[in-house]
């Protein structure tokens, strides 16, 4: 089923839940003593045990079909052990979500706090503001739980890098830097999982997904069900394994989903390298891997990896697949079991380690209400007036100011007269963007500013993708020509950019751009350009027309999306966002193919390679930049000159030239060197704001390695004329390596430079 279908059947059946008594039914949960006492007696419902004892005891009481069933993501009550029906899939990439079917919305609980999509939640650069977000995520999970509307495994957050600007998933993302991305998994997922009664416990059961290099879904004919990602070791060490890394590692997620796509010929969910070797061996993962959903169906039926259904099940769960997303493995594993391809002790092995993770979550410990740690929360604890306050800072924090012609930001309210124009003025729903639930409110665009100021509306186009029939040009250029300022507010929505599927062009939409044009000519005062979308435009032509004054990236803001860009126009909020993707030019997309996987650039070609780490040509905005109303000065960086990796007398660097030196051989040594990195910040401006410090480091040109990376970032507040020492500590083997040809890290010898801004400062680090 298509997301569009899905998410129409899904509320289509929320709606039906407020005419009809869907809240009567009294939820059942699993070793609820109270309600059957004879349940006591089995270890599997005994909480004072660990989880995997609980999980084997679990697994030697069921049967061969019983096993099966547990396989799915959709299971079938089991009456005689007390376990209920359940389902894995739920979404929490910005807030609880219906997609799934796992969580749901009645009049019971109509809506839950809709924070902005990912991609401008990341422009905040914000760990902290991260972190909360996902608190607050579960926080509201766990009461919808107790009244029986939601899960307690949530497959969220989509950590895949945003490597072209015409993924239609970019949105869900945290944008193109392995770094941000990585520091963005980790504090969200600590958000959603820290159970802060118990740490041995888990509040809800997060999932780094969509493992691994998918980025491809429809572009050009082009599947992501057949999408075949070819890349090197080194791209996939230092770009696109990083996030999910982080996630399983120093995150601690209870989960990872294995993808749709293949790499380098095999499938994700079919790669026993990718799953047993790497996410559990070498990451240890402690939790499940679940397919995307239907993924071992498609090994079968569109990549024809396999000859039968059975050899994609054998392989899927020999490869280290615990869990199906969908049905295919459920039909088919008995078939595959009485062929001698799978044993039942492979069934046995995935689903210990499903049921290892329900009983860290408390699914088996018996009503939450009586027995568990957030058995108090419920409705009263969903759309609270500091979770929707906390949904419209984050939006305030990620919208980027691109362009402020004149300081013509922020404007001065008083008799000021304002028209809003364009197919994304009035947007709702739109701004969510996808894997969304059913908001707390919403205030759009034009509910922001008309609260603020008289407004003049004319949509001038009915739809993102207008075309000659649905553009109304001449109603929208009169209410420009009458207006002291206009606000034009376009840009995308799930019909151009979305699951399943990808752009073709960084152009605006349908005939956006004559809108623009047209109005902008009209106007009788200044345009500000409000961009609502999950990427990037080609903008050059906007950034070169003296009319339009001011230009803000406004990403997919969430439910209050519309009150923080009139906190930011109006002042009352200063912006602060940083753009986490490259802008470029329409003619990068028309060069360079969006299946080509390589990150780095190839001469030979002229391929200009991808993302500020390697991309030679000239973007129109570079990862990182960002406008405030004040000015940030940074003063001078004190750190080390000279750096000297001690090394074992045994090491051959002292007796050949080294230009680099393996970590593997130097972590011990290495791993004591840290560095402190030391700055300060002066808003030399007349008006209070934020300010994020962005720190990258150049490293020698070996290896083929980054013309730079990011490493560290810091966001700091900060008064007029207040000055604020920053301090970042550096490791040198984690922050200073880089990947070579063959997917290893080194650290490579000679001259780093650190920058900060404008502020550059050079040291060699030697043996």
């Amino acid at each position: 089923m298509s997301p569009l279908l899905q998410f129409l059947l899904l509320l289509l059946l929320s709606l039906l839940c407020f005419s009809h008594d869907c809240d009567a039914q009294v939820p059942v949960f699993a070793c609820d003593v109270g309600a059957n006492p004879s349940l006591a007696a089995l270890p599997f419902c005994n909480a004072t045990l660990d989880p995997l004892s609980r999980a084997k005891d679990l697994v030697s009481r069921l049967t061969l079909a019983e096993k099966i069933s547990f396989i799915g993501h959709k299971t079938v009550d089991t009456p005689r052990l007390g376990i209920p029906a359940y389902n894995w899939w739920s979404e929490a990439l910005h807030g609880v979500s219906f997609i799934g079917g796992g969580s749901r919305f009645s009049n019971l609980v109509p809506g839950a706090t809709s924070f902005p999509q990912v991609l401008l939640t990341a422009a905040s650069f914000n760990i902290s503001l991260f972190e909360l977000i996902g608190e607050v995520v579960s926080t509201e999970a766990r009461a919808m739980h107790n009244v029986g509307h939601a899960g307690l495994t949530f497959w969220s957050p989509n950590i895949n890098i945003f490597r072209d600007p015409r993924w239609g998933r970019g949105q869900e993302t945290p944008g193109e830097d392995p770094i941000l991305t990585s520091k963005y998994a980790v504090a969200f997922v600590a958000g959603l999982q820290r159970n802060r009664h118990d740490p041995q416990k888990l509040k809800v059961a997060a999932c780094c997904k969509h493992y691994t290099a998918y980025d491809v879904d429809n572009w050009k004919g082009v599947s992501r069900f057949t999408f075949n990602a070819i890349v090197t070791e080194q791209d996939m060490a230092d770009t696109f394994q990083p996030p999910f890394k982080y996630c399983v590692t120093k995150g601690a997620a209870a989960c990872a989903m294995c993808s749709y796509n293949k790499v380098n010929g095999k499938p994700t969910c079919g790669d026993p390298d990718l799953l047993s070797g790497v996410i559990r061996g070498q990451w240890n993962l402690n939790g499940y891997i679940v397919s995307d959903c239907d993924s071992v169906g498609v090994m079968y039926n569109a990549q024809r990896y396999t000859k039968t259904p059975e050899e994609a099940v054998a392989l899927s769960l020999k490869s280290g697949l615990d869990l199906n997303c969908g049905t295919f493995v459920v039909e088919h594993a008995q078939n595959a079991i009485s062929q001698g391809k799978l044993l039942e002790a492979d069934v046995d092995k995935a689903i210990t380690n499903t049921f290892k993770v329900l009983m860290r979550v408390g699914f088996f410990d018996g009503d939450p209400r009586k027995e568990g740690p957030y058995g108090g929360l419920g409705p009263k604890d969903v759309c609270t007036p500091s979770n929707k306050q906390l949904a419209l800072e984050a939006a305030r924090q990620g919208i980027v100011l691109l362009k402020n012609q004149d300081k013509i930001l922020p404007l001065s309210p008083g008799s000021l007269s304002m028209a809003v124009i364009g197919p994304n003025a009035k947007a709702t729903s739109k701004m969510l963007g996808n894997y969304n639930g059913l908001p707390c409110l919403y205030v759009s665009p034009l509910d922001g500013l008309s609260a603020t100021v008289k407004t003049i509306y004319a949509p001038g186009c009915d739809y993102v993708t207008c075309n000659a029939t649905s553009l109304h040009l001449e109603p929208a250029k009169a209410a420009a020509a009458q207006a002291d300022v206009t606000v034009l507010v376009v840009g995308s929505d799930n019909t151009v950019e979305a699951e399943g599927l990808d752009r073709e062009t960084l152009l605006f939409p349908g005939l956006q751009g004559q809108l623009i044009d047209e109005v902008t000519a009209a106007s009788k005062g200044p345009v500000i350009l409000v961009m609502m979308s999950g990427g990037p435009f080609d903008i050059s032509a906007q950034l070169a027309n003296p009319k339009i004054k001011g230009i803000l990236w406004i990403g997919l803001p969430g439910q209050s999306g519309g009150q923080a860009l009139a906190d930011v126009i109006f002042g009352r909020y200063n912006p602060s966002g940083k753009s986490p993707f490259t802008w470029y030019h329409e003619s990068f997309v028309q060069n360079v193919p969006m299946t080509d996987m390589r990150m780095r650039p190839d001469p030979a070609t002229g391929y200009p390679g991808r993302t500020f780490r390697f991309y030679t040509g000239k973007p129109l905005f570079k990862f990182g930049h960002g406008l405030s109303y004040t000015k940030f000065t940074h003063l001078q960086v004190q750190a080390p000159q000279t750096l000297s990796l001690a090394l074992g007398e045994e090491h051959p660097c002292y007796s050949g030239n080294c230009n680099s030196i393996s970590l593997a051989s130097a972590t011990k040594r290495c791993a004591e060197m840290s560095f402190d990195v030391r700055l300060q910040v002066h808003n030399s401006g007349d008006m209070a704001g934020s300010h994020t410090v962005l720190l990258f480091n150049k490293p020698p040109r070996l290896h083929n390695a980054p013309k730079e990376q990011l490493v560290a970032f810091e966001k700091v507040f900060l008064e007029p004329g207040q000055r604020s020492s920053v301090a970042f500590s550096l490791d040198v083997c984690k922050d200073l390596s880089v990947a070579d040809e063959n997917g290893n890290w080194r650290v490579p010898l000679g001259s780093h430079v650190l920058s900060v801004g404008d502020l550059k400062h050079t040291f060699s680090l030697t043996v």
